[in-house]
């Protein structure tokens, strides 16, 4: 009866969960170190009590969060947060939101992505236009319509921008 065991089974779908879940808590940390740091550590800062809010929405262990907060305020780390933008298929417009230790490295990165789909990076605010600045990130100002191969083909490509390392947020204008 092999591949009945249900040790198995457990195993797989527990591995995949908790892939996830590190990703989103790596993505999270970085957040709430970045805000830490422009905080000075102050916890009732806005910009850190709304990362660390949404830290403990997902779940995220108080120790956890409390190392996040202690590395931003220590000089060892130095993460910023950077934006790229470029249009993709149909015109439509994408902010990506990284936090980085390297802005050569993660800019290089993010245009072989970009090169490897037939997009190249466009320079600072050539898309920011399209977006209004929010406490949760982007909202799109004004969308694009696009066809149904445009958008398979634009899902494509957020879902390989967004399963970089560095990248916290992708947003678009498509409808």
């Amino acid at each position: 009866m092999a591949g009945h065991n249900k040790w198995a089974q457990i195993k797989r779908q527990k591995g995949a969960a908790d892939a996830a879940k590190s990703n989103l808590w790596g993505k999270l940390g970085k957040r709430i170190s970045v805000e830490s740091k422009k905080a000075g550590g102050d916890v009732n800062a806005p910009g850190l009590r709304a990362a660390i809010e949404r830290a403990k929405k997902s779940n995220m262990p108080k120790d956890t969060i409390e190392r996040a907060v202690a590395k931003g305020v220590s000089n060892d780390t130095a993460l910023e947060s950077v934006t790229y933008e470029t249009y993709g298929p149909g015109g439509a417009a994408i902010l990506i939101d990284a936090l980085t230790d390297n802005r050569n490295r993660t800019a290089q990165e993010i245009k072989h992505l970009l090169s490897e789909n037939g997009l190249e990076l466009a320079s600072p605010g050539s898309a920011a236009w399209a977006f209004a600045k929010t406490a949760e990130g982007y909202e799109p100002s004004t969308t694009v319509p696009l066809s149904e191969e445009d958008d398979a083909k634009l899902m494509e490509i957020l879902e390989e921008i967004d399963g970089h390392d560095d990248v916290e947020e992708v947003y678009t204008n498509a409808a």
